[in-house]
């Protein structure tokens, strides 16, 4: 179910962003032990007018939103942040330009599946990992 928004400042990508995209989605998979089928990304490249971001970052600065069920311990998280971390060293983003935010939501907080409450169906994968 990980739900991925990746926001950075347009122009130094290229024609990288499904690749982009594809290095998060792998983190993920490693860390939380999601199904590789499993995903939803996107990414949104801003006008650098449009972006603001820290005087201490670069113009590679990477603000990552991960929507995902509650549940996951720590150390999961942990090692996610690393996973995703090392896998955009590839696209020249430094590791303190990179920013990710965790939303936990319940599973009866999502429909999927037919209408259904995620709390109500087999997902595929544990959560509390």
């Amino acid at each position: 179910m990980p739900d991925v928004l990746a926001e950075v400042r347009r122009g130094w990508l290229g024609g990288n962003g499904t690749r982009f995209l594809e290095a998060i989605h792998a983190g993920i998979v490693e860390a939380l032990h999601t199904p590789e089928d499993d995903k939803v990304l996107r990414l949104v490249e801003h006008e650098p007018a449009h972006f603001a971001i820290p005087g201490s970052v670069g113009e590679r600065y990477t603000h990552i939103e991960i929507t995902m069920f509650a549940g996951r311990t720590l150390a999961a998280k942990r090692a996610l942040y690393r996973a995703i971390t090392r896998n955009l060293e590839r696209f020249g983003v430094p590791p303190g330009d990179i920013k990710i935010i965790l939303i936990e939501v319940s599973p009866e907080s999502v429909g999927m599946r037919g209408g259904k409450a995620a709390s109500d169906i087999e997902i595929g994968y544990a959560i509390n990992v």
